[in-house]
C-alpha cells in the first residue's frame, strides 16, 4: 500500500506527571532494549511469577504460523486467578464489586469468589462436562458470568462467551460451530430500565442446536419477568443455577492442564459473513494478560479498577476477568447502560466506589463529549489516577477531552491497540515512562515486535501494521478452519502476522493506527485515511462524532461522505456543512475536503460500540442493507436512510 498522501499533524506531547512517574511500577526505559535482546527470557520472567504444577521444557516452539508457548508446562488459569491469592491478605480482599442497573450491590472477596467457582465447577462435573468439552455462556454482566468462565478453566472445559445482546440466530450459529454440549444463560438482564429476555432468545436458538444436552439458567430478574410471565423451563434439559450449586461442595481441585490446552473460543466477525471462532490457549493467555495488566495499568494493591467492556468481548475476557484477577486486583463490574437513569451514571459510579483506573472505548468517550461537560462536572472524580482507551483509534480531540474533563489533566491516558486475535494488548504507553501524544498508541509493549510495512513487506513510514515475531497470547487458529487462519493472517506477508490495520510511524517510532485497511479511500489517485478525516471533523467545536466513507465517483474513483453527530444542543445551521468542510481543509488539506456532510443524531454501531461503516457505505450507495443483527439500535439505520439525500 502506498503511504498515506496526507497526514493529520499532532504535535502536543504530555510527559508522565512527576508524582505518577515516581510511584509507577515501571520506571526504567531500559526494559525495552532488554526485552528486544531476549524476547523469550522476557516473557519467561512473567510466566515464572505465576504458579505451574509442572515447569516447561521449552519457552517457545515456533513453526510459522503455529506457536506453542511454555512447552510441556502444566498450569491452571483459575488456580492462578484465585487459589494463588488465598495464602495472603488478599483472601479477604474484594475481588469483584458489582452494581446492577437497578442499583443492587454485591461484593465477592477472593475467598468467596473461590468458593462460588468451585461450586459451579463441581456442578459442571455433575452435568458430565469434562476437559475439552465446549460450554457456551450467554449471560448478563453479573459475577456469575466470571464465575462460569473460571469454573470452566478450572476443570479444563472450553468456554465460548456470546454477548448477551446477540440474537437467537447469532447464538445458534456460535453454539453449533463450537459444538457446545452445555448452554449457561439467565432469565433476563436489565438494559435502560427494561428486561432483555435472554432465556427467550436462548430457547429460540436451541430449536436448532442438537448438540446441547443441558441448559443452566441463572435467576437475574426474579421468579417472573417484568411482564408477569414465568420463565419456561424444559423438563430434563433446563435447570436453575441456584439449584445446581446448592448441592455442590465448595472444594474443587484445579486440574493441571498443559500450557497449550484450549482455554476459550471467542467469535469475531469475518469478511465472509461467517463468524470466526478464535482459539486461545491457557499458558500464553495467562502470561500475556498478567504482564500487560501489571505494567500498562500500573496496578497497585489498593486500586479499584473498572473496565467498562462487556465480558462478551475480548476486552472483557482479558481485562475484566483474567488480567486483573491474576494480579489480585479489585474489579468493578456494572450491568447496565451509561445513560440510565441519567447521563451521569458512569461518573456517579466512579465517585461512589472511588475508582482509580478507568478503561473504556473511544466511542463512549465521544458520546460523553456529545452529552457535555456538565454531567461529569457534577461528580468528584479525584480518585482517578489512570485512564485507558480501547477498541479503535481515538481522535486527538476526544483524547484531550478525556484527559482534561475526566482525568483533570493529571491522569495519563493509555491508548491501547490489540485485537481478539492477539489476546492481549500489543501497543500501548507504559504510563510511568512514555511521553503521550493524543491519538497515538505510542510504542509496542516490551517483548512485542511490531512494524509498519509497504506492499512488498519492507519497513515503511506508512502502510500495514504487522507483528514480526510470536507473542504468548496469540491466537492458535480459527476453530475448525486452519486454512482460513493461514490465508487471512499469514499469507499476505509470509512469516509476518498481518493485523489488517493501516498504520504509520513517526520520527520517534510511535505508532498511529489508521483503522482497517478497508477504511482507506482512494480519491483522485491519493490514498486517504478515513480515521484522520474523522479526527479533523471531531476537532471542530460543534462535532461530537463522525464516520467517513467513500462513495463511488465516475471521475475521482471515490467521493468523501461524512456522517456527523453534533454536540449537545448544537443545531445543524445552514452554513455549518461548508464550515466543517473548510475546517478539514485547514487541518489536513484540500484533498480531504468532504463532498457531502450528513448530519445524524446517532451513528450505527455494533453492540460493542464500533461504528458500522459498511452500513453507511450501503446507505450512501443506495444498496440493500446487509446483516444488521449485531447493531445496538437498528432504528438508527432506518433514520439515516430517510435522512440521506435531503438538502444540506
Amino acid at each position: 500500500m502506498k503511504g498515506m498522501d496526507i497526514l493529520l499533524k499532532e504535535d502536543r506531547v504530555f510527559p508522565p506527571p512527576e508524582p505518577f512517574r515516581r510511584a509507577a511500577n515501571i520506571q526504567d526505559p531500559g526494559i525495552y532494549e532488554a526485552a528486544a535482546r531476549d524476547r523469550l527470557a522476557f516473557w519467561e520472567s512473567f510466566a515464572r511469577q505465576l504458579h505451574w504444577f509442572r515447569p516447561w521444557s521449552q519457552v517457545l516452539d515456533w513453526k510459522v504460523p503455529d506457536a506453542r508457548w511454555f512447552v510441556g508446562g502444566e498450569t491452571n488459569l483459575s488456580f492462578n486467578c484465585l487459589d494463588r491469592h488465598l495464602g495472603s491478605a488478599r483472601r479477604t480482599k474484594a475481588a469483584i464489586l458489582w452494581e446492577g442497573e437497578p442499583g443492587e450491590e454485591r461484593t465477592l472477596t477472593y475467598t468467596q469468589l473461590h468458593r462460588e467457582v468451585c461450586r459451579f465447577a463441581n456442578g459442571l462435573k455433575e452435568l458430565g462436562l469434562r476437559k475439552g468439552d465446549r460450554v457456551t455462556l450467554y449471560m448478563p454482566m453479573v459475577p456469575e458470568l466470571a464465575i462460569a468462565m473460571l469454573a470452566c478453566a478450572r476443570i479444563g472445559a472450553v468456554h465460548s462467551v456470546v454477548f448477551g445482546g446477540f440474537s437467537a440466530e447469532a447464538l445458534r450459529d456460535r453454539i453449533n460451530d463450537s459444538q457446545s454440549k452445555l448452554l449457561v444463560t439467565a432469565d433476563g438482564s436489565w438494559r435502560r430500565g427494561t428486561v432483555v429476555p435472554l432465556k427467550k432468545s436462548a430457547d429460540e436458538a436451541l430449536e436448532g442446536t442438537p448438540g446441547v444436552e443441558k441448559v443452566v439458567v441463572f435467576r437475574r430478574i426474579g421468579p417472573s419477568t417484568s411482564s408477569g410471565q414465568g420463565v419456561p423451563m424444559k423438563p430434563g434439559r433446563d435447570l436453575w443455577w441456584h439449584d445446581l450449586v446448592a448441592r455442590q461442595s465448595d472444594r474443587c481441585e484445579a486440574e493441571p492442564l498443559d500450557s497449550e490446552t484450549m482455554l476459550y473460543l471467542l467469535y469475531t466477525s469475518g469478511t465472509t459473513g461467517k463468524p470466526k471462532g478464535i482459539v486461545h490457549t491457557t499458558g500464553g493467555t495467562m502470561t500475556g494478560c498478567y504482564a500487560t495488566t501489571k505494567w500498562i495499568f500500573d496496578i497497585k494493591e489498593e486500586d479499584i479498577y473498572w473496565c467498562t467492556a462487556d465480558i462478551g468481548w475480548v476486552t472483557g475476557h482479558s481485562y475484566v476477568v483474567y488480567g486483573p484477577l491474576l494480579n489480585g486486583a479489585t474489579v468493578l463490574m456494572y450491568e447496565g447502560a451509561p445513560d440510565h437513569p441519567a447521563k451521569d451514571r458512569f461518573w456517579e459510579i466512579i465517585e461512589k466506589y472511588r475508582v482509580n483506573i478507568f478503561y473504556t472505548a473511544p466511542t463512549a468517550i465521544r458520546t460523553f463529549m456529545k452529552w457535555g461537560d456538565d454531567h461529569p462536572g457534577k461528580h468528584d472524580l479525584s480518585s482517578l489516577r489512570l485512564l485507558g482507551s480501547v477498541g479503535e483509534p481515538i481522535n486527538p480531540e476526544a483524547w484531550i477531552w478525556y484527559h482534561r474533563v475526566i482525568g483533570g489533566a493529571r491522569c495519563p491516558v493509555v491508548d491501547t491497540w490489540w485485537q481478539t486475535e492477539t489476546g492481549h494488548i500489543m501497543i500501548s504507553p507504559l504510563p510511568g515512562l512514555t511521553d503521550l501524544k493524543p491519538g497515538s498508541a505510542t510504542r509496542a509493549f516490551p517483548g512485542i515486535e511490531a512494524d509498519v510495512v509497504d506492499d512488498q513487506g519492507k519497513s515503511a513510514e506508512a502502510g500495514y501494521l504487522v507483528i514480526r515475531s510470536p507473542w504468548p497470547g496469540m491466537m492458535r487458529g480459527i476453530y475448525g478452519d486452519p486454512e482460513r487462519y493461514k490465508k487471512q493472517y499469514w499469507e499476505r506477508f509470509p512469516g509476518l502476522y498481518f493485523a489488517g490495520d493501516g498504520c504509520r510511524k513517526d520520527a520517534q517510532g510511535y505508532f498511529w493506527l489508521l483503522g482497517r485497511v478497508d477504511d482507506v479511500l482512494k480519491v483522485s489517485g491519493h490514498r486517504l485515511s478515513t480515521m484522520e478525516i474523522e479526527s479533523a471533523l471531531v476537532d471542530h467545536p460543534s462535532v461530537a462524532e463522525s464516520a467517513v466513507i467513500g462513495k463511488p465517483h465516475d471521475i475521482k474513483e471515490n467521493s468523501i461522505v461524512a456522517f456527523v453527530t453534533l454536540k449537545g444542543s448544537v443545531q445543524a445551521a445552514a452554513g455549518l456543512p461548508d464550515e466543517l468542510k473548510a475546517h478539514v481543509v485547514k487541518k489536513i488539506g484540500s484533498l480531504a475536503r468532504p463532498d457531502e456532510i450528513i448530519f445524524t443524531a446517532e451513528l450505527p454501531k455494533t453492540r460493542s460500540g464500533k461504528i458500522m461503516r459498511r452500513l453507511l457505505r450501503d446507505i450512501a450507495e443506495g444498496k440493500a442493507l446487509g446483516d444488521t443483527t449485531t447493531l445496538a439500535d437498528a432504528s438508527v439505520v432506518q433514520a439515516l436512510k430517510e435522512k440521506y439525500g435531503e438538502p444540506e
